[in-house]
């Protein structure tokens, strides 16, 4: 998980192979599913981290509260 600096996110990871995203928010976990790794560069190079959640992430990857505490996303 890459830590970033955002008043709604805490740290974003990314797993190539099964093109799975991670969002750590301060209420929460989420996975997104079939994310292109372009967005996840995009999502950490914006300078709005929750607007970009918002506008291209949040509603168009399918995603699942994360309920694990450990995850192999890094």
């Amino acid at each position: 998980m890459n830590p970033v600096r955002s008043s709604h996110l805490k740290a974003v990871g990314y797993d190539e192979e099964s093109r799975t995203m991670r969002v750590e928010f301060h209420n929460g976990i989420y996975l997104y599913f079939d994310v292109p790794r372009t967005v996840y560069e995009g999502l950490l190079r914006a300078p709005s981290k929750g607007r970009f959640h918002a506008a291209r992430i949040k509603y168009k990857y399918r995603y699942q509260k994360d309920t694990e505490v450990y995850s192999l996303i890094s």
